[in-house]
């Protein structure tokens, strides 16, 4: 039962995101004193990423090129790690590790196209680049305004625009991100209106839900799973035919109080990315 455990433990944490030491003084796609080092920092953040890839699959091109090239049930922790540490790396790296990370990527990318209905996708549509970057950005913002402290509306407006930076850099044309963050919301509601989310759009999103994962961790991810269900549009929790109702509204929001007022408790190294920790060594913070 023990080794049982302790392996299970070790499957999920041996793909850990590490950092690697960057060039000193080299301030990266952002650098020091920006919101995009402050908010993204915070490890908790991890939750909004569950949000965004439902989101993201709730488009049904997003879904499509999900359900044929990617299998959530293979090493699944180790393909979230890999997400994880790539999105660090863009935001905290320096400027070799982000653009080297961006590279990767695209190479991914390049091969992720089909068809669906008679209609072609491809991951390096400039559109769905920007639905998955509006997904990223957005819930960036609601998890750390519900998890960590809010977010008044000007740092939402100043966190949006030094984002658009990484969206361009994963390949979203300039012209094509919304000038404000006012513009921003209103394109999140007008695109989130018009998906016709579908039975596959479903069971992608149920599959985000319940990868595979030790016993041990089941408690953890039933958190999770709350947490990133609960921070969703109630419209989009709807037409993916997921449940909510008042019990679950309300242990989200118990979860969520509790989450706020632990963070200040933790200890750095566990409350902060090690990429953000990094980046400060490497401009000499620390």
């Amino acid at each position: 039962m023990t080794a049982t455990l302790v392996r299970g433990v070790g499957d999920v944490v041996r793909g850990f995101p590490k950092p690697a030491r960057g060039a000193k003084g080299d301030p990266g796609l952002f650098g020091p004193g920006s919101l995009a080092w402050r908010i993204n920092a915070e490890s908790i953040l991890l939750m909004g990423g569950g949000r965004a890839l439902l989101m993201q699959v709730a488009h049904p091109m997003v879904a499509a090129g999900v359900a044929d090239h990617s299998d959530f049930t293979v090493a699944p922790f180790d393909r979230l790690w890999r997400t994880v540490d790539t999105a660090l790396t863009v935001i905290f790296g320096d400027s070799s590790q982000w653009q080297a990370a961006v590279e990767r990527v695209h190479g991914i990318h390049d091969a992720v196209n089909g068809e669906r209905h008679g209609a072609r996708y491809s991951a390096l549509d400039p559109e769905l680049l920007l639905w998955v970057h509006a997904t990223l950005v957005d819930s960036s913002i609601e998890a750390y305004a519900r998890l960590v402290r809010p977010i008044p509306l000007a740092v939402r407006e100043l966190y949006y625009r030094e984002m658009r930076r990484m969206g361009t850099a994963f390949g979203v044309p300039e012209a094509l991100h919304p000038a404000t963050y006012t513009d921003f919301r209103a394109y999140l509601t007008r695109t989130m209106s018009t998906l016709d989310i579908g039975d596959e759009c479903r069971a992608v999103a149920r599959l985000v839900l319940s990868p595979p994962a030790p016993l041990v961790l089941w408690p953890a991810g039933i958190a999770s799973g709350l947490l990133s269900v609960g921070l969703l549009p109630a419209r989009m929790r709807r037409e993916l035919g997921l449940r909510w109702n008042g019990a679950t509204e309300r242990a989200f929001s118990a979860t969520a109080a509790v989450v706020r007022s632990t963070l200040p408790l933790l200890p750095d190294p566990i409350r902060r990315w090690p990429h953000a920790r990094e980046a400060e060594r490497r401009m000499g913070f620390v």
